[in-house]
């Protein structure tokens, strides 16, 4: 009570999952297997979600060199990735049947929304605390659910959605890869920016199916 009276912050001794990945500069699929594996105190609550003692979240930190690479610390701006990928996408996009079936005008409303889900995705990969990353993610999700909602009013099957959207993904991917042998990363620094970026697209393509159920239930 003196130190809410003083306007003093309150130490939380528990962590949230984003919290402790912050502090650690990791991926949560990391956290998750070292608690998975014993190697860090989680407690789970009657919801299910963990939380990590923030005492052996600090007692990691001397150790922990394993920190999820930073684009920008890489030297690799978002505005190049961007570029690259947005290059391949299109090539791979003019080779799938029903985009390639649709005119120019038609095409940019998912062209438009695709330029949004990757800056989104690349603020996710950069962003220095958990409100940013939630802040990207929130925004990309915002954008694959309208994705989905245009595929679905232009009567585009959900196979056909996923597949593309799946396409794109494995050239994002591909590109993280090449950075991270271009910057020599490490197996563990590469296998966490992979995991990080997984875990986006996961929550993209969920976003992205819902929008086009959404749009197919009208």
């Amino acid at each position: 009570m003196a130190a809410q009276a003083s306007g003093a912050p309150i130490r939380r001794e528990w962590l949230s999952i984003h919290e402790a990945c912050v502090l650690l500069g990791v991926a949560p699929a990391t956290l998750r297997r070292w608690s998975n594996a014993g190697d860090i105190e989680v407690f789970t609550t009657p919801g299910g979600h963990r939380r990590f003692s923030r005492a052996a979240v600090v007692g990691l930190l001397p150790a922990a060199r394993r920190q999820r690479p930073n684009l920008a610390r890489l030297g690799e701006t978002p505005e190049r990735i961007a570029r690259v990928y947005r290059r391949e996408a299109g090539q791979a996009a003019r080779g799938t049947p029903w985009i390639g079936a649709l005119g120019d005008e038609e095409r940019a409303p998912f062209r438009d929304h695709g330029k949004r889900i990757t800056t989104s995705l690349l603020g996710f990969l950069d962003a220095a605390t958990a409100e940013a990353r939630e802040a990207s993610i929130a925004d990309g999700e915002a954008a694959a659910a309208e994705y989905g909602r245009i595929a679905g009013r232009r009567g585009i099957g959900m196979h056909e959605t996923v597949d593309i959207f799946l396409r794109f993904r494995m050239l994002f991917l591909h590109e993280l890869a090449t950075v991270a042998r271009r910057r020599g990363l490490d197996t563990t620094e590469a296998t966490d920016l992979l995991e990080t970026a997984t875990e986006a697209f996961d929550r993209l393509l969920g976003a992205t199916m819902s929008g086009h159920e959404e749009a197919m239930d009208r």
